[in-house]
């Protein structure tokens, strides 16, 4: 999490422990943000952008896209990763309550993306700056 909000995160229940992203043995991709959550099996992730930085107020906290029916987990603004699912998840996040994509603001999201290459999943990088 960043610092200058790490304040407001913790207010909806996000802290360190509670805002992470797992992928298990079992071939699970699992999300958590505070309360909120996201599991899906890890051959449902078709692919995944990293992306960013982001302008805070499109990044920090938890937030739904009509655009294109995503939701992201928010709590940094130097960059994350964009996993974009084969079949919907099912979700009370978004409208229509079928996710298409998740976005996470980890610490170090080129981690991440080498989890995901390691697994075969197709990625690229598209940050700015």
């Amino acid at each position: 999490m960043t610092r200058p909000w790490r304040w407001l995160l913790r207010v909806i229940g996000v802290r360190r422990g509670a805002s992470q992203v797992d992928l298990t043995d079992d071939g699970r991709l699992v999300a958590t943000f505070g309360r909120l959550s996201v599991e899906t099996r890890l051959d449902n992730v078709g692919s995944y952008l990293v992306t960013g930085p982001y302008r805070w107020w499109k990044a920090i906290g938890p937030r739904g896209s009509l655009a294109d029916r995503g939701f992201t987990f928010g709590s940094s603004t130097h960059g994350g990763v964009c996993l974009r699912f084969v079949e919907p998840v099912s979700s009370g996040y978004v409208p229509g309550g079928r996710m298409e994509s998740l976005t996470v603001t980890v610490d170090d999201p080129d981690r991440l993306a080498r989890a995901l290459d390691e697994r075969a999943i197709e990625g690229r990088d598209e940050r700015r700056g």
